[in-house]
């Protein structure tokens, strides 16, 4: 069984943002997570267009666009013409008026269209589309900030999305103060993949690869019961 590894670009170190691209490219990251926030839709400002299209120039790896803004709609296309075919960009169904129409503006694109579920949003209130999207991002944290904690009410729905998610045709993804013990509950459970922000992958002191392949082993283990 195999899961996705997704680095939080927020997280990076801009000094060297190339540096920091190459990297975890080479550490074999399965994908960039970018985080874009408007200061409306969350209280915070995070990476820009100019960010996103820069990596999405530097590196083949696919990106995982999360909008965090209001009525994406609006604005989708200018995000979209930065994109490649085999990106994937989340918006959130409260920041929009009709949000199926947005998501049919990025498959028509040619992209993968998502949702990204608050913890204080149900399943039932984004159940339709679930049938249209290709990728459901949990968010384990109330979105905005890195380095929050995690909240445990949020297991039970990702439980729930995991038994339904075969049966509609989508994938699942963490994000949010993702650790060791949330990929050994819920990788052999059948998540897709994992955002990593400062709790796993960023700031540890040592080669974005050495980093990459402790994570992927942590599913061995369990599978093996080591």
């Amino acid at each position: 069984m195999q899961f996705e590894l997704m680095a939080s670009m927020m997280c990076a170190n801009y000094g060297n943002l190339e540096k920091e691209v190459k990297n975890l490219e080479s550490g074999g990251i399965d994908s960039f997570h970018i985080d874009i926030m408007d200061g409306r839709y969350v209280p915070n400002f995070a990476m820009s267009i100019n960010d996103m299209s820069y990596i999405a120039s530097a590196t083949k790896t696919p990106l995982d666009v999360h909008l965090m803004i209001e009525h994406p709609n609006n604005n989708i296309e200018i995000f979209l013409r930065k994109l490649r075919k085999k990106d994937t960009v989340y918006i959130h169904p409260e920041a929009e008026y009709h949000p199926s129409t947005t998501l049919q503006k990025i498959t028509n694109a040619g992209m993968f269209p998502g949702i990204a579920i608050n913890p204080g949003t149900s399943i039932e209130n984004v159940y339709e589309m679930l049938r249209i999207v290709k990728k459901v991002l949990v968010m384990s944290v109330n979105p905005g900030n890195a380095g929050q904690m995690y909240l445990p009410f949020v297991g039970e729905k990702i439980t729930t999305l995991l038994k339904m998610k075969d049966e509609m045709n989508f994938q699942v993804y963490w994000d949010g103060a993702c650790s060791a013990d949330k990929i050994q509950k819920f990788a052999p459970m059948g998540m897709d993949g994992f955002v990593l922000g400062t709790t796993m992958l960023f700031g540890k002191k040592k080669p974005y690869r050495e980093v990459i392949k402790e994570i992927r082993g942590i599913q061995m283990s369990e599978k093996d019961g080591k």
